[in-house]
């Protein structure tokens, strides 16, 4: 009976020792690369370079660029739009992108220095065509002296080139009083690069817009589904309870379907169920029934109680949908060939102290699932020890992700 005990136990241990993510990048404190030590002192003392106040959010993985952005929540941030080398030191400065100088502005500053300047950015996406499309808000210093030095706008580079191919500022029509625009995801197939729609979440005022490329207009689409549920907005991270009314916020899309169109799957920030919708509903908003349209969008299901959840991306190669998991400390799965129940949404790892605030993932096209904690809620309600590190990126093949689970 002992032995079979024994067995028993070292079995648990086993299977308790699957692939875990490898850490790619940690800080205590992020710094920048800049063009002289004597420029990072003036700008410290005219107040541009506030350390403890930047703070890392999204991420995206093009070729040996890890893109990392840096809101500017609080006043001193240097560059909201920056990357880091994937085979750098771990603790490695950021590196402005396209430059120091487009990301190098005031918070006080009234208009944009240039066309390519960068105010805040929250999410960014990397499309088949080696575009870099960024959903700049235009907001500095949010939490502290809100100060909107430009509408909100889509910016596309090129990154082979490093050189701003459009940029998009939204029409009255597609903001509401209370929009707030951090995430965006891209529909487009690599052989028809100019024909791409963007979808970009309004989680403040609860509302999706579609920009599109080739006809360079968007469209506002709103749908009930795009609202927080009342009793999932109440969350405890690191020992820190708040409450958040955040809206649409995670967009996933599938690989084509037989119609050519994705599915594109979304949830709220403040929620635990996950819905779908056709893109070509999306794509044709204008020209449809409202009404009519009203019944296309899908309840999938619901993840069970405290998975609200910050960010998710669909994996074409497994079938997968990868969310984080704020209440868990950790990263949940859904393969879309099964039903969407709590049972089929596994956590696939946690851990408090690692995963603290997962704030984005993304998968790249070799299969890897990248994902950024940043304690998020310390940074805003409290303050950050300047002697652990805070932020930490991750990354792990989706496959070995999923071994083993419910996803597999």
């Amino acid at each position: 009976m002992r032995a079979i005990s024994l067995i028993v136990a070292l079995t648990a241990v086993i299977s308790c020792k699957a692939v875990q993510p490898d850490l790619r990048f940690a800080w205590k404190l992020v710094d920048y690369v800049w063009d002289s030590s004597a420029q990072r002192e003036t700008a410290i003392q005219k107040g541009l370079f506030v350390q403890a106040n930047n703070l890392p959010l999204g991420l995206a993985r093009w070729k040996n660029k890890v893109f990392v952005t840096v809101p500017r929540w609080k006043n001193g941030v240097v560059s909201s739009l920056n990357y880091v080398d994937i085979d750098g030191a771990k603790d490695q400065p950021l590196k402005a992108y396209p430059s120091l100088k487009d990301n190098l502005v005031a918070d006080t500053d009234e208009s944009l220095p240039s066309n390519s300047s960068i105010v805040s950015v929250f999410r960014v996406y990397v499309d088949p065509c080696d575009r870099l499309w960024v959903m700049d808000s235009g907001l500095a210093d949010i939490v502290g002296s809100p100060n909107q030095i430009v509408g909100p706008s889509v910016v596309i580079f090129d990154l082979n080139t490093d050189e701003l191919l459009h940029r998009y500022y939204f029409k009255v029509s597609d903001m509401k009083e209370d929009s707030f625009f951090a995430n965006i995801v891209v529909d487009v197939d690599k052989n028809t690069c100019e024909n791409a729609f963007a979808y970009i979440p309004d989680l403040g005022a609860y509302g999706v817009v579609v920009y599109s490329l080739k006809q360079d207009d968007s469209w506002r689409i709103s749908h009930h589904y795009f609202h927080f549920e009342p009793l999932a907005g109440s969350y405890k991270v690191g020992g820190i309870e708040f409450h958040w009314t955040d809206g649409v916020f995670a967009l996933a899309l599938s690989e084509p379907r037989e119609n050519g169109y994705r599915t594109m799957f979304f949830h709220a920030f403040s929620s635990t169920k996950e819905f779908c919708v056709s893109t070509e509903l999306l794509r044709n908003y204008t020209h449809i029934d409202k009404n009519e349209a009203f019944h296309d969008f899908k309840l999938l299901g619901d993840r069970g109680e405290r998975t609200q959840s910050s960010a998710s991306y669909y994996d074409p190669k497994t079938s997968v949908l990868f969310y984080t998991q704020i209440n868990r400390d950790g990263v949940g799965c859904w393969n879309s060939n099964k039903p969407y129940t709590p049972e089929n949404n596994p956590l696939l790892f946690s851990n408090s102290t690692l995963f603290e605030f997962l704030n984005d993932l993304k998968v790249d096209d070799e299969g890897t699932l990248w994902f950024l904690s940043d304690k998020l809620p310390r940074f805003l309600y409290k303050s950050l020890d300047p002697n652990d590190i805070n932020f930490r990126i991750f990354s792990i093949k989706t496959t070995d992700a999923i071994a083993g689970s419910a996803c597999a």
